[in-house]
């Protein structure tokens, strides 16, 4: 069900620690990741500083596309739970200067609530 669930679009929680080698290229001084997710072979990482999305691209997924928001560039966030009938979860980001949001849903069993608090966490500072 793994597969049929990232081919169909949904999310899974990345293990942050195994992110953290990855990704230490890119990460400023003292920028640590919190969550991550990933929805087929594309990511979105939110560290204590930023959202990274990355959009990989291509058949051998060689090319990859770096969004880089920070936190005070999101106007608002939605976070939709599971249903009963309806398993999955959904994130949409609104970023200044963009009408429409970056939008993702999420495998049942995310903590989206936990998820949500951390985005919170970083817009209100």
């Amino acid at each position: 069900m793994g597969l049929l669930s990232n081919l169909l679009g949904n999310a899974t929680e990345l293990n942050v620690n195994e992110l953290q080698n990855e990704f230490s290229s890119i990460l400023c001084d003292g920028e640590e990741i919190q969550a991550a997710f990933k929805i087929f072979r594309d990511k979105w990482v939110f560290t204590n500083k930023r959202l990274i999305m990355v959009d990989v691209q291509g058949m051998t997924g060689s090319k990859k596309e770096y969004h880089s928001v920070p936190y005070k560039s999101v106007t608002h966030f939605l976070v939709e739970t599971a249903g009963t009938f309806d398993g999955d979860c959904e994130i949409q980001i609104w970023i200044s200067g963009t009408p429409t949001p970056f939008k993702k849903e999420l495998k049942k069993g995310i903590d989206v609530i936990g998820l949500q608090k951390t985005l919170a966490t970083f817009i209100c500072k």
